[in-house]
Order: structure tokens, then sequence, then C-alpha cells
């Protein structure tokens, strides 16, 4: 697992309260590549990732850059399904 500054800091503003609706969805896949994840695309904007055992398809925003906060939420969910900690 190599985390840089830029994915720390994307790893807090997943977990912080209130959601943020300003994190760049690029940024998140950066995060789960840098956690160990492998990401693969899937038909359209679907993204399928896989993280310690755990997998989930996500949508990738468009036209927009920023991921809505349902979809931080459920980022979110799946980090700590997959059993990444944050420090809060």
């Amino acid at each position: 697992m190599v985390m840089n500054r830029k994915h720390q800091k994307t790893l807090e503003a997943v977990f912080k309260n209130p959601v943020s609706g300003t994190l760049i969805w690029d940024d998140i896949e950066r995060l789960f590549t840098a956690l160990g994840g492998q990401v693969s695309e899937g038909q359209g904007s679907r993204v399928r990732v896989a993280l310690n055992g755990v997998r989930q398809v996500f949508h990738r925003p468009h036209p927009q850059k920023e991921t809505k906060k349902g979809a931080i939420k459920s980022v979110r969910d799946f980090l700590e399904r997959a059993g990444v900690k944050h420090n809060a």
C-alpha cells in the first residue's frame, strides 16, 4: 500500500462529516489503487473495484468531475467493509 499525502487527504475527505460534495472521482479511483485495490472498466460509466476480497461497482460521474454525496457514502461503506481504517 503506497499512500501519499494526496491519497491520505482523499481518504480523510471520504470519511468527513458532513459528507463533501466536491471530491473528484479520479482522486477516489487513485485512492482505491493506492490501497491495493484493482479498478477495472465496466460498461458505460461503470467502474468495478475489488479491495481485500470485497467487490463493488460504482458509476463514474459524468459530465461533471465531482462525486455526489450519495456516491461518497457508498465509497465510505465499501472501504469500511474492505477493512480500511481511517483517522477520525
